[in-house]
């Protein structure tokens, strides 16, 4: 557990609620697909090749300015329970969980920027930050990008840009996505329209973690689908312009839920963050729910003694095996609700 020690003592930089935004736009994620010329995917290779790919990534990306004191963790050496600890905090993917040999994750300490080695491409590598602010997450990848650019052979086609394991990938390899909470547009029922809208133009919308995951607290990821034939620049502001009409589009459903009926929302608001302090017993997804109607009552000024950033710290901390790995055993599902409940509580300032 040592290795991971510096992940679970403190929160993510990105959870601090600094960011443009940050009530509705939780954070901004970038990633980059690169793999290695005249190297087999992973899904093909042999084992001692996917083992000197790691090693040469690793040496690399130690080299490299930006990951200056990064730390490495080989996913092979750790548990199952610390694997599923590095999904919760957005670091690796689910697929990583389970087939970890010969794979790793790098890390900077405040998790602003990551790799994984050897996952469905030989280098995923993120960015993430606070907030409306997915140019920012962009700068500090592509300046990764490029350090490692003068170290590596990428594979690459004159024709088709960064070649990739998933077609879905091929050309830029990059992925912009935000996470972003939607309470008033899920309460007035017009999220599917929002979400049919954004998917005529070529925009996804999932869950909190991604592909295959379901949304939980109203909140939702939007990210580009398209990476061959635009260029990385026009991603990141085509996403950056349609947020801002997403962030209209709930600010407007909110004005709308007050004008039609202030008192329930306000009563909803209120009974939330009073549950949230006085619990003895919060499942998973009820602590979602709550928190999503806390938020919601932040932006509208009617909480008050309540951070945003205590509220993303939540998000990640009460997750099981986050909630596991701070008591130091594994926990029948009831103990857990018992001691997210108590963490809420002592992180609330409630009785």
């Amino acid at each position: 557990m040592s290795s991971l020690r510096h992940i679970i003592e403190t929160p993510a930089k990105w959870l601090d609620g600094t960011g443009e935004e940050s009530e509705i736009i939780l954070s901004c994620r970038v990633r980059l697909a690169r793999n290695l010329d005249r190297t087999p995917f992973p899904h093909r290779a042999k084992p001692a090749a996917m083992k000197k790919t790691l090693a040469s990534l690793k040496e690399a990306l130690a080299e490299c300015p930006s990951m200056k004191k990064a730390v490495a963790i080989d996913l092979g050496a750790i548990t199952p329970s610390e694997r599923m600890l590095l999904l919760e905090r957005h670091l690796i993917s689910i697929d990583m969980t389970q087939n970890h040999k010969n794979r790793a994750l790098v890390v900077l300490k405040g998790e602003g920027m990551s790799a994984m080695i050897n996952e469905e491409d030989h280098l995923r590598l993120q960015s993430i930050s606070s907030g409306f602010s997915a140019a920012e997450a962009f700068t500090r990848l592509d300046r990764l990008d490029g350090e490692l650019d003068d170290r590596l052979d990428f594979a690459f086609s004159d024709t088709l840009g960064y070649l990739t394991a998933c077609p879905t990938n091929v050309g830029t390899g990059l992925r912009v996505s935000a996470m972003v909470h939607l309470p008033g547009l899920v309460h007035n029922k017009d999220i599917s329209q929002v979400i049919k809208g954004l998917s005529n133009v070529r925009l996804a919308v999932r869950g909190m973690y991604g592909e295959g995951s379901n949304a939980m607290g109203n909140m939702f990821q939007i990210s580009n689908s398209i990476t061959l034939g635009v260029s990385e620049g026009e991603t990141v502001s085509s996403l950056e312009s349609y947020l801002r009409k997403v962030l209209e589009f709930e600010k407007k459903a909110r004005e709308t839920l007050l004008k039609k009926a202030r008192s329930l929302l306000e009563d909803k608001i209120c009974r939330a963050h009073g549950v949230l302090k006085t619990a003895r017993l919060v499942t998973s997804r009820e602590a979602m729910d709550l928190m999503s109607a806390v938020r919601l009552g932040i932006g509208l000024g009617i909480i008050t003694d309540v951070s945003i950033s205590r509220l993303n710290e939540l998000l990640v901390m009460i997750k099981p095996l986050h909630l596991q790995q701070l008591h130091g055993r594994p926990m029948e599902p009831d103990e857990r609700d018992r001691v997210r409940a108590d963490y809420i509580r002592s992180r609330l300032g409630g009785s």
